[in-house]
């Protein structure tokens, strides 16, 4: 009997990979429904492919999409095909409400949080690659949530989830999250106030988003992963660190308290996570290539530089504290990557904006087991963001 799979985000990274493997294991897994952000012509050549019962997309028109997906049906020789059409920025909620056996969660962003709890209200098991929703919900996703019913997708996590079949949760004395350092890894706090848009861009082993991408410049994304860890595997924040593993083949590690450590190895792609995630806890044939043993390699780990990044401590201190705080976080960040890339201010005033917006939250203003509360909460952080970065000299 194949695994009915409900895709958010499908026309992004995370989607279009989920759609590969699940397109390599034909027999194991069917596309019950799919939604997309703007790219109404990949999502409705995904629709004509794999033909689910429900197309949505955030944008656009019924009128638009349908008839995307008749032509797009037509060229793949699937005249007929018409799905039930969904349109709106409600309509990745609505989908992942629908009845089915895996929701796999590509979105990026905290709009990701209402799916979020959509889906794990329907019962569906939860593979989530949206760390935002979980970081700015996270009382309300595990609230929501039941046991095992949440398999991360990051490949951190997953790689954490992985070790801890290794052990008992009472075993476990430190997770150790990797970090690639980004593109300026070694560089010093004076070189950093230099640094152009373009070069933030440059990740090292990945192409991301703007946002992400920049987010692993700047470190902000470890300590998002950090929260993320925090709340997926009820370990205290003091009992996770991160370190720098550039070349990502180590992907996270388990320490427990016999001393022993435990750590999942694989090149640096997301179709192993995927994959767990849509088949957990079995793994699938032939997902990815395996690290190739008969040549030499050297794997190097380097402490994170606090001076030079400061966004993971901070985030330490963010997760560790709770409530609305890890919403503000993310918020305040996304408004200040928007200004660096704009040119409105430089690459440390980033996480700069993050600290200033994050001291002048006050947390007993915003109920963070609310829907309501955690997006006032982000509404709030990227108002005052905005008001910080008014302070802050445009880069010439």
């Amino acid at each position: 009997m194949s695994t009915r799979v409900t895709l958010l985000g499908s026309t992004g990274s995370i989607g279009t990979q989920g759609l590969q493997v699940i397109g390599g294991h034909p027999d194991r897994f069917e596309v019950a429904a799919i939604s997309g952000g703007s790219n109404t012509g990949l999502l409705a050549k995904q629709a004509a492919r794999f033909r689910p019962d429900v197309v949505a997309a955030a944008t656009g028109t019924a009128e638009e999409l349908r008839a995307a997906v008749a032509t797009a049906a037509d060229d793949a020789g699937a005249t007929g095909y018409a799905p039930e059409v969904l349109v709106g920025p409600e309509a990745a909620t609505e989908v992942a409400a629908r009845e089915t056996d895996v929701v796999l969660n590509g979105i990026t962003g905290a709009i990701g949080l209402r799916p979020t709890l959509a889906a794990l209200r329907s019962g569906a098991r939860l593979a989530l690659a949206n760390k935002e929703s979980l970081i700015i919900g996270g009382p309300l996703v595990r609230a929501a949530a039941g046991p095992g019913q949440i398999v991360p997708v990051d490949s951190e996590h997953s790689a954490i989830a992985q070790s801890l079949r290794s052990g008992s949760h009472e075993e476990v004395r430190r997770l150790v999250v990797t970090a690639s350092g980004g593109p300026f890894r070694g560089m010093s706090v004076d070189e950093l106030a230099e640094v152009t848009p373009e070069a933030a861009l440059q990740h090292p082993n990945f192409a991301m988003g703007r946002v992400i991408t920049t987010n692993s410049a700047t470190l902000v994304n470890k300590g998002l992963e950090l929260i993320e860890a925090h709340l997926l595997f009820d370990v205290p924040m003091d009992s996770i660190e991160a370190v720098v593993h550039s070349q990502q083949i180590i992907h996270s590690m388990v320490e427990f308290h016999d001393g022993a450590v435990v750590a999942q190895l694989g090149l640096p792609t997301m179709l192993v996570p995927i994959a767990l995630g849509l088949a957990w806890p079995e793994r699938l044939v032939d997902v990815e290539t395996p690290v190739d043993w008969t040549q030499a390699a050297d794997w190097r780990f380097e402490p994170v530089d606090h001076s030079a990044f400061p966004a993971v401590r901070l985030a330490q201190e963010v997760g560790a504290a709770g409530g609305s705080r890890p919403a503000v976080y993310n918020a305040a960040n996304e408004v200040a990557v928007d200004a660096f890339h704009e040119g409105r201010c430089g690459f440390l005033d980033i996480v700069g904006t993050v600290a200033e917006v994050v001291q002048r939250h006050d947390p007993d203003e915003h109920d963070s087991d609310t829907v309501e509360g955690v997006f006032a909460a982000d509404a709030w952080a990227r108002r005052e963001a905005t008001v910080v970065l008014g302070g802050v000299p445009g880069r010439q």
